[in-house]
């Protein structure tokens, strides 16, 4: 027998080894990561500013910053940084500086080389935050009244330096519905985050930028925005600076506190995750290019078994009841994660279609960032140092 038939004799028992230990882990983090209303209610509540930057949302400004100026905590100030929009979010604004005197409008400062512009305008902000912590949250999330209470409530009774979350996120298109979930099924099955928050190791540390809360002296102490100013994934870069440094770095399930609609459309979805997906492997080819091909192979290419098989042309290589068998693990994995982050259920049954278009978004995102083609908010992104 040559060492590649038998290889392809092991192969199906690999997939399916691998998706049930990615079951198991899915299983771990649906128990073990918190939400914010599971701890009590801290008998001191610093001082928190609330930062957001905003370029060209006039459709979201005004919905976002109306629910961080309804929350019902003692002391804090929302400061929202204008990026040099070309539309009337300044104008909304404004008008709304006059009715709460918590709002505190800034005009961003010209871009300097070497960031990028939601970098920039984060660190402007977080220069002008005065609160003991500082909160970054994005011009598309939405927030429930009690969400800053008990979000502090949370960070202070973990001695957090950093904590984030995953929110809701909504999705209205069915453009959104067939991409967008992949990232709640990579994030929960992927990453064991209950074992990666005590043993503290860099590389498998995330955070979602829509939510991001810091102690202000050890947000400065890592360098803050400035030391991830070229970087696409901010956020994840800023979590595995903290945790390098030897700070506290928390995530959880934020899905009953805040909402977020992260992209409107198909091709934004695309063209958002085009941006900073190749960065999540620090811009190494190879890496990328074998990870994501895995991935693909682990759950897209049994349920195509079954297909060829109901086809009546089942392939040696994969024995049926193994590939029905990583089916019906996949699609319970799936569904934990789909549970957790409140995606409609029903989109579970189009799982292999989602993951088979965000791997082409992953090859897209390599392409693009090598090629310099990589834009946002109609800025360019400086093509990435990368590695083989």
């Amino acid at each position: 027998m040559s060492l590649f038939a038998g290889y392809l004799e092991i192969f199906p028992y690999t997939v399916l080894g691998f998706t049930a230990l990615l079951l198991l882990v899915s299983l771990i983090n649906f128990f073990a990561i918190k939400r914010f209303d599971e701890y009590p209610t801290a008998k001191t509540l610093p001082r928190v500013s609330i930062l957001v930057p905003a370029r060209d949302e006039a459709g979201n400004i005004e919905a976002c910053v109306r629910s961080l100026l309804s929350q019902n905590y003692p002391g804090f100030e929302a400061l929202v940084l204008d990026d040099h929009s070309t539309d009337n979010t300044h104008s909304i604004l404004e008008k709304m500086t006059k009715q709460d005197s918590r709002l505190r409008v800034m005009n961003g400062k010209p871009l300097p080389g070497g960031w990028l512009g939601k970098h920039w305008a984060c660190h402007q902000l977080a220069q002008a935050a005065t609160g003991e912590l500082v909160l970054f949250t994005d011009a598309d999330t939405r927030h429930m009244p009690n969400m800053l209470r008990d979000s502090v409530s949370a960070f202070l009774a973990e001695d957090a330096d950093m904590l984030t979350i995953f929110p809701r996120e909504e999705t209205v298109t069915w453009g959104e519905k067939v991409i967008i979930p992949a990232i709640g099924f990579l994030i929960f099955c992927f990453l064991p985050l209950a074992i990666v928050q005590r043993v503290k190791f860099p590389s498998l540390a995330v955070a979602i930028g829509q939510f991001m809360m810091f102690r202000r002296t050890s947000l400065e102490a890592v360098g803050g925005f400035e030391s991830v100013r070229a970087n696409t994934m901010d956020d994840v870069s800023l979590a595995r600076q903290i945790i390098r440094h030897g700070y506290h770095w928390r995530i959880m399930d934020g899905t009953q506190h805040v909402s977020c609609r992260m992209y409107s459309g198909f091709w934004d979805a695309v063209d958002g995750f085009t941006k900073n997906i190749f960065a999540y492997f620090n811009y190494h080819v190879s890496l990328s290019v074998i990870g994501w091909s895995w991935i693909w192979i682990a759950y897209a290419l049994p349920p195509l078994v079954l297909l060829a098989d109901w086809a009546g042309m089942p392939p040696e290589f994969f024995p049926y009841r193994l590939a029905a068998s990583t089916t019906i693990i996949s699609l319970v994995t799936w569904m934990i994660a789909f549970r957790r982050f409140q995606f409609p259920m029903i989109l579970v049954l189009i799982y292999p279609i989602t993951l088979s278009l965000f791997v082409l978004i992953a090859f897209r995102s390599i392409v693009y960032n090598l090629t310099g083609q990589a834009n946002w908010k109609d800025r360019a992104l400086t093509p990435p140092l990368w590695r083989w």
